[in-house]
């Protein structure tokens, strides 16, 4: 009985400082935040830091779950605790960045962590309450994610957390039998746990709050930043042996330092009483010659996933499957003797590469018998379907061009090393799932994959052929209408000749749209032209906006041959750039030839918001576009003239088609278009 209340006394005062703590966050939160809200109504002299620097200090509620009885090699205690309770102190340093005003920045905190708890009083056999506390100390790493979903002072976090062990003593005591009070007690026992791990691997997710100490009108300026995450059990069980594990609640407030850049106070106008429509600008970006077709010999990246089609492990039809008399007919340099079933109507002299992927392998290997690959199966359906369907592929290249099995590994997985769907997406998982089930071409042997590139994302080495290019990207006419989101509901463009016929285009809602040349010119050589932009505001009016385009339509000489190149991404990336930097660098820059014209343009497929996709391609044309530029630089070559576009998912511009997973895959990338000086 007396254990018992012992127990619920310890409880509840461990509760009550819990609660205590708590109280002391919000308490301390809504006082400050109350100080934010008079700084806020003054005018900024200075932008908010990008970078911060500061400490973090907080609570650990660390909660045990699970069993111990084995606490080292020579103590093994009578009965199993089970579940406990503590409370650790958190200590660390922290570095964070964030541009103002947006939603994505890093965070790293790393420092001194305490998983100390007590566990639950448990009766031994003896009828004898007995303790056990255990003192566990971390050195942690936590590196995090920091998003801002409304651009505002909240922001939720989330990352791994990798933590070495420094402490890990317990103190176990037993007390005695109640029956026979006059029994002395025994002594109680101190140690170190056994079969500690050296350092555990787990995760973190959390939310907090900026709240400004300083008044705007500081360069230097500080935060205090309330916060709580949660860690879950996952990768926390501290021994080797047995199955505690401990969940932790931290409850905390980080204080950040940070320096800001001045603000030029704009000189302030009269007040206007009548608020006109906000104004548009209409400009036409026309080339001097608009080439209607051009020679192109193209270096084409073999994308080296093939996908599969929902609830079937048997390889698509989509792809070109030949029989085994047709395998010493097969050259890379004929592929159009092998055409797919199924082909989109763009960009089908690609498509018929690509869909001859397997092929294209088999050969390989065939030509290169120390070669090996790894076929690595994803499916949503479990490891097994994905393990069949790379199973279908290493029977096709064993059946058909004879390589031989043990070549070939293969494995299942849920998901692709490098997945579509990211976790806690919400949005167009169809398309994003049908992405993922696929299985992943992976090998070491240079004679197979894209030259100076590993992993599982790099391609098969580029397959060189020549084509015709109707339409080339420099033969488009685009038309600017800034201001047209903010201002008009819908936009058109009549664009009449020097006879007075008439075309119309639209209506759009976009500020930019590019349409091909030769639409407007038709079979006329060239023309002058009187280009109208009709939009109507938000307000019902109509606006209209004029301007002279003088057109000409021009043929390559057929000895010119341009030259093109691409750069394919994975979904919503544009550093993985940096694993083609040397071969943008050594293949393609030598290319380019004297006052030569390299048109850089990037493209994304349909997934995601249409304004991030924007951003998205011309951040990645951008990355292109500097390493070949630097490239150049160190040659001391400066007669090049570079042209960058970014058209977002605009599909009329997109080298390929959305349908299939394949060609969504195709259309994240980067073209780059060498022009020879004659254009």
């Amino acid at each position: 009985m007396k254990a018992e209340t012992k127990f619920k006394k310890r409880s509840q005062t461990m509760w009550s400082h819990y609660t205590l703590m708590i109280k002391a966050v919000i308490i301390s939160a809504l006082v400050l935040m109350g100080i934010q809200t008079s700084l806020q109504g003054q005018d900024n002299k200075y932008t908010k830091p990008s970078w911060w620097f500061g400490g973090a200090a907080g609570a650990n509620l660390n909660f045990y779950r699970g069993s111990t009885q084995e606490l080292n090699a020579d103590l093994i205690v009578p009965a199993i605790f089970h579940d406990g309770f503590g409370v650790g102190l958190y200590l660390a340093p922290l570095l964070e960045f964030h541009k103002p005003d947006t939603r994505l920045g890093f965070m790293l905190q790393a420092g001194f962590d305490s998983r100390k708890g007590k566990f639950d009083q448990i009766v031994n056999p003896c009828n004898c309450p007995a303790d056990l506390s255990a003192k566990l100390t971390y050195l942690t790493i936590e590196p995090s994610l920091r998003l801002a979903p409304f651009k505002s002072n909240f922001y939720l976090y989330g990352g791994p957390r990798l933590a070495f062990d420094m402490a890990k003593s317990f103190k176990y005591d037993e007390g005695i039998n109640p029956d026979y009070p006059d029994q002395e007690n025994p002594p109680e026992i101190t140690g170190d746990f056994s079969n500690m791990r050296s350092s555990v691997f787990s995760m973190q997710i959390g939310a907090g709050y900026d709240i400004n100490l300083s008044s705007p009108d500081k360069q230097g300026q500080a935060v205090l930043s309330p916060f709580v995450s949660f860690q879950p059990y996952f990768g926390q069980d501290p021994r080797s042996i047995e199955t505690w594990n401990i969940t932790t609640v931290r409850v905390g407030a980080a204080l950040k330092f940070g320096k800001g850049k001045k603000i030029e106070q704009p000189v302030k106008a009269a007040a206007v009483v009548v608020v006109p429509d906000p104004e548009v600008k209409f400009t036409v970006n026309s080339p001097t010659n608009i080439p209607v077709q051009r020679r192109v010999r193209e270096t084409f990246p073999v994308r080296n996933y093939v996908f599969f089609d929902s609830g079937s492990a048997k390889i698509s039809d989509r792809y070109v499957l030949i029989t085994k008399d047709q395998v010493k007919d097969f050259k890379e340099d004929r592929l159009e003797t092998f055409t797919p079933k199924q082909l989109s109507g763009r960009s089908q002299r690609q498509m018929t590469v690509y869909y001859n992927v397997l092929n294209i392998l088999g050969d390989r290997m065939g030509r290169f018998p120390a070669t090996v690959v790894r076929l690595s199966g994803a499916s949503m359906e479990g490891t097994e379907d994905g393990l069949a369907m790379a199973e279908s592929i290493k029977k096709y290249l064993v059946d058909i061009f004879g390589i031989e099995p043990g070549r070939i590994n293969t494995e299942g997985r849920i998901k692709p090393r490098i997945p579509s769907e990211q976790p806690g997406a919400t949005k167009e998982l169809d398309m994003l799932r049908e992405g993922d089930r696929r299985v992943t071409i992976w090998s070491e042997s240079p004679e197979l994959m894209m030259q100076y590139q590993t992993g599982p994302n790099t391609p098969l080495k580029p397959v060189e052929f020549v084509g015709v290019q109707e339409a080339p990207v420099d033969s488009y006419i685009t038309f600017n209408v800034e201001g047209a989101e903010e201002a008009l509901t819908s936009w058109s463009v009549e664009v009449k000749d020097d006879a007075g016929k008439v075309q119309n285009f639209g209506p759009y809602s976009k500020e930019k749209v590019s349409i091909p040349g030769k639409t407007i010119l038709g079979t006329r050589p060239e023309g002058n032209y009187k280009v109208t932009m009709v939009g109507k505001t938000k307000s019902g009016k109509t606006v209209r906006q004029e301007t002279p385009v003088h057109m000409v339509l021009w043929t390559p000489p057929e000895n010119e041959e341009a030259l093109r190149y691409s750069i394919i991404f994975e979904i919503n990336d544009s550093d993985a750039i940096n694993i083609y930097e040397k071969y943008l660098t050594d293949v393609v820059t030598p290319k380019i030839p004297k006052d030569g014209t390299v048109i850089i343009h990037g493209h994304t497929d349909i997934i995601g918001n249409d304004v991030h996709n924007q951003e998205l391609s011309l951040a990645r044309a951008n990355e292109v576009s500097g390493i070949m530029k630097s490239a150049l630089s160190k040659t001391g070559r400066t007669d090049v003239k570079f042209e960058v576009l970014g058209f977002g998912e605009d599909e009329t511009l997109a080298p390929f088609e959305n349908k299939y997973p394949e060609e969504r895959f195709y259309n994240r990338s980067v073209i780059i278009d060498i022009i020879p000086s004659g254009k």
